[in-house]
């Protein structure tokens, strides 16, 4: 995970929240994925962690390739992941 994501990472790690996939998603111009087995409060996290203007809030609502919602870094091609809010009813939900 790339320097710019690395402590978003980590605290959904300390948060207990199990990671479900690793790797290069869907394009040859993703690096390293990450999704996790929660909601993320994408506009908390961003207060939080501050993000600079290339980690952009990524928000897939397409059901055939995968609805998602989390963070890229656009320049390092990382991407942090948790589930899109139509599919998180129960889950934890990290602020």
């Amino acid at each position: 995970m790339c320097e710019h994501l690395i402590e978003l990472e980590r605290f959904i790690k300390a948060n207990g929240i199990q990671e479900t996939f690793r790797g290069k998603a869907w394009s040859d111009s993703c690096r390293e994925w990450v999704y996790f087995d929660c909601l993320l409060d994408l506009t908390s996290l961003r207060n939080r962690f501050q993000f600079p203007a290339f980690i952009l809030t990524h928000i897939n609502d397409d059901n055939k390739s995968g609805m998602e919602a989390g963070f890229v870094c656009d320049l390092c091609k990382d991407a942090i992941m948790g589930l899109h809010p139509h599919f998180a009813k129960g889950k934890v939900i990290i602020t």
